[in-house]
């Protein structure tokens, strides 16, 4: 799918990758931007509708479904990562809460949406969705690891209905929500972006959009674990 004159919903669009892939969208000759914040959001681009969308808020989610049309791509990019070491239950319960289960809700709430366009789900996860950074963030890695799983299972359950589902999974990014940690090589959001909507344009399933991550695509899409993800995706259930 391109984005050209298609209408996109970006969660977390205010600031670091999602605010880069509203940018980016729009650049590409996107029709419609629906830009989902907690905080409100003013853009001098008037094909940006300002959306408050915390995604633990049932109620937020439902009032933005109500105020979107038609809806070509999601891209759910709000997220959470903080320290632990789990030692805490409630840490890794947020983490789960938004990254999972506000994921989840949001899907939910514009799949209906998205069936009738036979769009597109992009789901912005990270490369500790398969292998966690157990030392600095083993909560968030988890919760990006179940994400990996939903978005996995979504692929295959979405598919008969024409619906797209994809997987970014990048590497470091220089974002807030990594400028407390010291990590090298971390890539800018804008060049994310650009790569993650140069790899939907080519139809790529799983995305590694940034000079860390990219090394193991192709050892990913020639893994056995690849393999089985696509050989379980055509087992169902037997009818009694």
């Amino acid at each position: 799918m391109t984005i050209k004159d298609k209408n996109v919903l970006v969660t977390g669009a205010n600031r670091g990758i999602g605010q880069a892939l509203a940018a980016e969208a729009l650049a590409r000759g996107a029709r419609r931007v629906y830009a989902g914040t907690r905080q409100p959001l003013a853009h001098s681009d008037d094909r940006v509708t300002p959306l408050d969308l915390d995604i633990t808020s049932a109620a937020q989610i439902q009032e933005a479904a109500d105020q979107v049309g038609s809806l070509d791509m999601l891209i759910n990019n709000a997220g959470i990562a903080m320290p632990d070491d789990l030692t805490d239950p409630t840490a890794l319960e947020r983490h789960l809460t938004v990254n999972l289960f506000g994921t989840y809700a949001v899907t939910r709430a514009f799949l209906p949406a998205l069936t009738r366009t036979r769009g597109a789900i992009v789901n912005i996860l990270s490369v500790n969705s398969l292998a966690p950074l157990p030392h600095i963030i083993p909560g968030y890695s988890v919760s990006k690891a179940a994400a990996f799983s939903l978005t996995q299972s979504l692929r295959a359950l979405l598919a008969a209905q024409g619906v797209k589902v994809h997987a970014v999974l990048p590497g470091p990014v220089d974002t807030d929500m990594t400028r407390g940690f010291t990590i090298p090589g971390k890539a800018s959001p804008e060049s994310v972006a650009l790569a993650i909507f140069n790899a939907i344009d080519n139809g790529e399933e799983d995305i590694f959009p940034d000079p860390a991550s990219a090394p193991m695509a192709d050892s990913w899409r020639n893994s056995a674990a690849k393999a089985l993800e696509r050989q379980l995706a055509q087992l169902a259930p037997v009818s009694a």
